[in-house]
């Protein structure tokens, strides 16, 4: 079965060069299509992120680059300076002020602030803390940036801020480690890659460190934030 991919891309010729160099071979060794062309946008997506899907296959008799490991958002982690115990407390503080603040109008919401020398971990519960979710937990991802953002004033390093909301996260690990092992099986049966739905940095690690000891298929992301998808292919 002769290789295809997706790529995106803001114009059909960023696509086809991203698909291009993710399959390491020249325009003439493939056929394209173009999936979403970059004029069919309507009012109503006017102010949307222009995003341009490209699918190329790799013409008979042409094979790529073997042993190429993908770039994979899970491998590297940038190592940030401990922080102080002064400094520590200085973000307590204002996580404390910002959520006194936040929740005066939800008074049955309780929260906990642990936290050690790098990470401070926030979680809320009770009353309607679970409103705060949102949509696969979008509320919540854009309220830990914010968070993180508020937390770290007045301090010179970086505090690594994550917020749960009624063991949320966890349930979503979960749920996201199965659906990784199901499109795992897929690929590995129907022979041909799957592309998931945008994730966040967060849910794309999840799906890499689920696959990452895998002897069958592989991982690696594709698109810009925050249309940014996993890809699930056969090794």
């Amino acid at each position: 079965m002769a290789k295809s991919i997706i790529a995106e891309g803001k114009t059909s010729t960023e696509a086809i060069e991203k698909g291009l160099r993710e399959l390491k071979v020249s325009k003439d060794k493939v056929e394209i299509k173009i999936l979403e062309n970059e004029d069919k946008r309507s009012f109503f997506s006017i102010l949307t992120p222009r995003v341009v899907k490209v699918e190329l296959t790799l013409k008979e008799g042409v094979k790529v680059e073997q042993n190429i490991k993908e770039p994979a958002e899970h491998v590297e982690k940038e190592k940030n300076l401990l922080l102080t115990p002064e400094e520590i407390n200085k973000v307590k503080e204002n996580i404390k002020n910002f959520l006194d603040q936040l929740l005066l109008k939800m008074p049955n919401i309780n929260y906990e602030i642990t936290s050690d020398e790098e990470y401070v971990s926030v979680v809320l519960n009770g009353g309607d803390a679970g409103k705060l979710i949102g949509y696969r937990g979008e509320t919540l991802n854009a309220m830990q940036t914010i968070l993180s953002s508020i937390a770290n004033k007045g301090i010179d390093k970086k505090a690594h801020i994550t917020l749960d909301i009624e063991n949320y996260r966890q349930k979503r690990k979960v749920a996201l480690e199965e659906l990784a092992d199901k499109l795992a099986r897929t690929v590995i049966r129907n022979d041909k890659q799957v592309t998931l739905e945008p994730m966040s940095a967060y849910e794309r690690k999840i799906i890499h460190n689920r696959l990452q000891d895998s002897q069958r298929v592989r991982t690696y992301s594709i698109g810009e934030e925050p249309y940014r998808k996993v890809v699930i292919v056969k090794k």
